[in-house]
């Protein structure tokens, strides 16, 4: 199961769905900021100064890790910052779960209006599908120091027949 778990193309497929992911996720937001500072606005956690900044500069950051995931461009990097960011987002909606202050999570855009009971099962299940993220950030981040599917193209050596 290790060697299954930690295998170059286990880790290019958790590479790849995890920036899909966020790619779907920051389009959306990048597209709409007032409504995504408006779902900021909504966890009741930031001061108002920091809801545009923050509206702004998050959907980037998530397009730039998605496709830095994707592409392969630094991955253990793209990876950490993913990581962070749904740690973030898990303390987020948990403190507001624990509160029972129903958010939508502003995840991938606007979401449909549900009574209080209903966003409140909708964290819980946002939750859930964060914390499989995060498996994959983690899959990613385990493997991508030492895996050679995560090594740029460039600094791997080809070895001829006498060398090690």
């Amino acid at each position: 199961m290790r060697n299954l778990l930690l295998h170059p193309r286990t880790t290019l497929l958790c590479r790849i769905l995890l920036g899909l992911v966020f790619i779907a996720a920051a389009l959306p937001k990048i597209a709409d900021p007032p409504a995504f500072a408006k779902a900021i606005w909504a966890y009741e956690l930031f001061p108002a100064w920091s809801l545009n900044p923050l509206g702004l500069a998050l959907p980037w950051l998530e397009l730039v890790c998605g496709m830095a995931l994707c592409l392969r461009f630094w991955p253990r990097a793209a990876a950490l910052w993913v990581a962070g960011l749904l740690l973030a987002f898990m303390v987020a909606l948990s403190i507001n779960l624990a509160r029972r202050h129903p958010v939508d999570c502003g995840c991938f855009g606007g979401t449909a209006h549900h009574t209080q009971a209903e966003r409140l099962i909708d964290m819980r299940w946002v939750l859930l599908r964060d914390a499989g993220l995060l498996l994959l950030a983690l899959q990613v981040l385990s493997t991508s120091g030492r895996s050679r599917e995560s090594a740029p193209a460039h600094s791997q050596q080809v070895r001829g027949p006498l060398q090690p």
